[in-house]
């Protein structure tokens, strides 16, 4: 059952001179995205590239936690029919390839702020960043395969965030890594004490970026774009067929059944 009904906002936006604040809201489900936040954060992702005031965008999560991944209660699509829930599948996640690339090409510097729970779309969200702060108690994973499921389309931002060795050992394991971790093979670039010491240290960060110049800035990111493409041609395509297969499929059945209800998957030793 989606907690956007009501009065929440999934996705709260504010701004304060050049500093866009993104804050995904909806801590009952550890900022889980659902699609009424991801419409929201890609409606943002759109204006963002003709805001000439804004030069930072940060990206954090209410309630203690940065964000838990995908809803999986919408994990499998929507659709009367199996053909209908794989075609809103697949299209739903060649959206999430779409928006993890808007967030890298943005000429705005992006930071993501993370407490508590940074798990697979989460776990995308802060790779495609350009600054990674995040709490001690921060915790960082990509468990799709325990669900059933793929990191399809944040996989290349994993392998360029950490290098190939460190993402395939991170999507294949399943397993919870800690900030220190995440620290050590590239993923998260400094760790705070607390939730006080990352405010300042982000605090710190969005003074060195406010004295870049905008213009330079922003061409300096096209540049470390214009390096290389993160993924290969026809990659975002495959990518969405593979997790739409696997999401529609009896594993993602079984596995998101077995992880609601506590309990291992019928497939686990």
């Amino acid at each position: 059952m989606s907690d956007d009904a009501g009065s929440e906002t999934p996705l709260l936006v504010t701004r304060q001179g050049g500093v866009v604040r993104a804050v995904l809201n909806r801590p009952a489900r550890r900022n889980a995205m659902s699609r009424a936040l991801v419409e929201r954060l890609d409606a943002l992702l759109a204006e963002l590239p003709h805001d000439r005031e804004a030069r930072v965008l940060v990206i954090t999560g209410a309630g203690g936690h940065f964000c838990a991944g995908l809803d999986l209660d919408e994990a499998g699509g929507s659709g009367a029919t199996p053909e209908a829930r794989l075609a809103a599948s697949l299209e739903r996640n060649r959206r999430t390839g779409a928006r993890l690339a808007a967030i890298a090409a943005l000429p705005q510097v992006v930071v993501a702020r993370v407490e508590g729970s940074a798990f697979a779309g989460g776990l995308g969200l802060l790779a495609a960043a350009d600054i990674v702060l995040a709490s001690a108690e921060a915790r960082f994973g990509a468990p799709e395969v325990r669900r059933g499921l793929v990191a399809a389309q944040i996989l290349p931002w994993l392998v360029r965030r950490m290098g190939r060795s460190e993402a395939a050992r991170l999507v294949l394991q399943g397993a919870t890594i800690d900030a220190a971790t995440a620290q050590r093979i590239g993923l998260v670039h400094e760790v705070a004490p607390d939730a006080a010491e990352l405010d300042a240290r982000l605090d710190a960060v969005l003074r060195d970026i406010r004295a870049g110049a905008p213009g330079a800035l922003a061409e300096t990111k096209a540049l470390l774009a214009a390096l290389g493409e993160v993924a290969p041609p026809g990659y975002a395509d495959a990518g969405a067929q593979a997790f739409s297969r696997c999401s529609t499929g009896p594993e993602a059945v079984e596995g998101i059944a077995a992880f609601k209800a506590k309990r291992p998957p019928s497939w686990a030793a």
